[in-house]
C-alpha cells in the first residue's frame, strides 16, 4: 500500500472518548452481622454492585466469606488476636448480611513462634459430625517438652511409637468433644475456652510423653445440612416468627370495661 493514500488510518474515530465514571457510584453497602455467640455482632461492612436487570445484589452476596480476627469479634480481647474466624453469608435481610460460622485458623506468625528446634511436632486431623448435621475437619497441633528428669539433655524427641499413641489420643478426644454437641456449642468452646481441648489432650498424653502448646490449629466445615432460615435466626438470637406486640393484660381489661358502658357493639 502506497504511503499517504489512506489518510483515515491516522485519524481517531469520532466519539471514541468515554467519560470516566466512578465505579463506586454503582455500589451499595451492606452491614455484616455475626452470630449471637460472638460479643460484637457488627463484624464490618461489605460492598456490592447495585441490582441491575436480572443481576440481583443479594444473590451475589450469598456464599461470600469474611475473615475476621477473634479479638475484634470478642470485644477487643488482644490475647485472642492470633485466631482468625471465617463467616459465610447465608441470607440477606434488607441491608443486613446474615452470616454463619465457616471455619477457624491461626495466624502464620503465631504458628511460627510455636515451632522450635530440639522438639517433636505432632499433628493430627479428624472428620467429626455434630448433633445438628454439620461435618467438620479439626486439625490439632502439639509439641513435646522436656521431662523433669531430663535437665542434662538438650533435646526432647518422642519415639515413633509414642507419636502414634499421642495421635490416637488426639483423634479420640477431638471426636468425643465435637460429636456430643451442636455447632453453636462447639464454636463457643473454640472462642470462650480455646485451650480446653488442648489441655485435655495434654493431660491424657502425660503418661506417654509430656506435651506443651497443644491447640486446635484449624477448623474446616466440609458439609452442611439443608438451609433452614428458622435455625439461622435462632443462631442470631432473633425469632423469625411474628409473635405480635406485648400487651398489658390489666390495661386491656380496663379498656374493655370502659367500652362496655359506652354503648354500641363490642
Amino acid at each position: 500500500m502506497a504511503i499517504g493514500k489512506n489518510k483515515r488510518l491516522t485519524k481517531g474515530r469520532k466519539g471514541n472518548k468515554k467519560k470516566a465514571v466512578d465505579p463506586f457510584t454503582r455500589k451499595e453497602t451492606y452491614q455484616v452481622k455475626a452470630p449471637s455467640m460472638f460479643a460484637t455482632r457488627n463484624a464490618g461492612r461489605t460492598i456490592i454492585t447495585k441490582t441491575i436487570g436480572t443481576k440481583i445484589a443479594s444473590e451475589g452476596l450469598k456464599g461470600r466469606v469474611f475473615e475476621v480476627s477473634l479479638a475484634d469479634l470478642n470485644g477487643g480481647d488482644e490475647a485472642q488476636g492470633y485466631r482468625k474466624i471465617k463467616l459465610v453469608t447465608e441470607d440477606v435481610q434488607g441491608y443486613n448480611v446474615i452470616t454463619n460460622f465457616h471455619g477457624m485458623d491461626i495466624t502464620r506468625d503465631k504458628l511460627c513462634s510455636l515451632i522450635r528446634k530440639w522438639q517433636s511436632l505432632i499433628e493430627a486431623f479428624v472428620d467429626v459430625r455434630t448433633t445438628d448435621g454439620y461435618t467438620l475437619r479439626l486439625f490439632c497441633i502439639g509439641f513435646t517438652k522436656k521431662q523433669s528428669n531430663q535437665q542434662a539433655k538438650s533435646t526432647c524427641y518422642a519415639q515413633a511409637g509414642q507419636i502414634r499413641s499421642i495421635r490416637k489420643k488426639m483423634f479420640d478426644i477431638m471426636t468425643e468433644e465435637a460429636s456430643k454437641c451442636d455447632l453453636k456449642e462447639l464454636v463457643q468452646k473454640f472462642i470462650s475456652m480455646p485451650e480446653s481441648i488442648g489441655l485435655e489432650i495434654e493431660k491424657a498424653c502425660q503418661s506417654i510423653f509430656p506435651l506443651q502448646n497443644v491447640c486446635i490449629r484449624k477448623v474446616k466445615i466440609l458439609r452442611k445440612p439443608k438451609f433452614d432460615l428458622l435455625k439461622l435466626m435462632e443462631l442470631h438470637g432473633d425469632s423469625a416468627e411474628d409473635t405480635g406486640a406485648a400487651t398489658d393484660k390489666i390495661a386491656a381489661e380496663n379498656t374493655v370495661e370502659k367500652l362496655k358502658g359506652g354503648g354500641g357493639r363490642l
